[in-house]
């Protein structure tokens, strides 16, 4: 199989073609069915072609697509109420993508400084972290291989480690210009990192005592992915922005900037703006998703399911080396492997699921990050440990005997 030529070289994509999925399944061009544990990196939470939003976008489609934010539309309306009651955030711009949600943010931090008069407002944000590939927003991304090549950068952000507290308070009692944190729950891109179970509310804490915005950036941990709707919510704390996308959509393309507190009113009309952003198909399918997930207690089953993987995982790969740790909130799971131990054959981990008809996803070199959807099935679950169990031991021996045999 062959890439289109006439297709950016911005993917180096696999050899594989999907034609059609049901529930956590997709069968290829060949008919060949494959379990899917990456939902499209975390975007069809409900599965491949779930009835209810088949359902939705087929009579929304037949009904209006599109009209403007020139006029009020009554799906965009529905969605923002859904979205606030269950997040406890009281305003929402609706774009058409995490990256655009980050945009947004980044946006309402800078003029939520100038309007306290700061006039070189700055954010703060963490190593290892991934925001988008906007120019902002790869500015904001902590992750050198994201920048290069794209320089000169969009000027405004402080870089922190992650789960470092310390390195905050350093900032706080030497820089005056700085007036939000942007920071991700768990890192997903940069290898399912966990931080310490207080991390956020001390963020909270701080942002606080120095009047600066807490923004969340919840694209890949938000919609129940963590089994809770969002993942501050193990926190039990509310931030002043939260950012939106990937699985609110189920696959359809829509973002979303949420804001509370002092940062609900920042915009005014003419500050922002999409022209895609919040139209009636797009709302009308996520509003379908929230439905679901919560007549489907599908929370419980991310939790749960969540749980169960981790656990297994954690008793089968136990005695070996190279496997470094395994991390999960919910039905977020990575397996860091030690690359030295596996000359780093870590990538070619993904070649070897995809032979055996699982999809998964090495992220930051040597994170093999599963996202299964949040319908999984215990039988399902399984069949995703046992797998990758047998490719990380064969991968583990197959490096034993080539360094014996030198």
């Amino acid at each position: 199989m062959t890439t289109n030529e006439h297709i950016m070289k911005t993917y180096a994509p696999l050899d594989v073609m999907f034609e059609h999925g049901e529930g956590a399944y997709l069968w290829d061009s060949n008919k060949e069915k494959y379990l899917d544990a990456l939902s499209g990196i975390a975007v069809c939470g409900l599965g491949h072609a779930h009835p209810a939003i088949t359902k939705t976008i087929s009579e929304q489609a037949a009904k209006l697509l599109h009209t403007s934010n020139l006029y009020q539309i009554d799906k965009q309306q529905r969605l923002a109420d859904q979205l606030c009651e269950i997040s406890g955030m009281d305003r929402v711009f609706f774009s058409n993508s995490g990256a655009e949600a980050n945009e947004a943010a980044i946006k309402i931090a800078r003029l939520y400084g100038h309007k306290n008069d700061i006039t070189n407002p700055n954010i703060i944000v963490m190593d290892s972290s991934f925001h988008g590939r906007t120019m902002a927003t790869l500015s904001a991304t902590g992750n050198r291989k994201v920048q290069a090549g794209f320089e000169p950068l969009v000027q405004g952000f402080i870089r922190a480690p992650y789960n470092n507290i310390e390195a905050i308070k350093n900032i706080a009692d030497n820089n005056n210009d700085v007036v939000a944190i942007l920071v991700e729950p768990v890192q997903g891109e940069g290898g399912v990192n966990i931080p310490d179970a207080d991390y956020l509310n001390q963020l909270r804490e701080i942002c606080d005592q120095q009047n600066w915005l807490l923004m969340l950036d919840e694209i890949q941990t938000g919609m129940a992915r963590t089994g809770k709707w969002f993942a501050f919510q193990h926190n039990e704390i509310q931030p002043d922005v939260m950012t939106l996308a990937k699985a609110l959509g189920n696959g359809v393309p829509i973002g979303a900037c949420l804001a509370s507190k002092k940062a609900g009113n920042v915009f005014q009309p003419g500050n922002h703006g999409s022209t895609f952003g919040g139209n009636p198909l797009m709302c009308a399918t996520a509003s379908t998703v929230i439905d679901t997930i919560e007549s489907g207690k599908l929370l419980a089953n991310a939790k749960q399911m969540g749980g169960y993987i981790a656990d297994r995982f954690t008793e089968k790969l136990a005695e070996l080396e190279s496997v470094r740790e395994i991390r999960h909130l919910g039905l977020m799971i990575g397996i860091e492997l030690d690359n030295d131990q596996l000359d780093g054959e870590c990538a070619e981990l993904v070649k070897s699921a995809l032979q055996k008809h699982l999809l998964i996803n090495v992220t930051a070199g040597n994170v093999i990050r599963l996202l299964p959807p949040l319908i999984i099935t215990q039988e399902q679950a399984d069949t995703i440990i046992d797998t990758v169990t047998e490719l990380i031991v064969h991968a583990s021996q197959k490096t034993l005997s080539t360094k014996s045999a030198a």
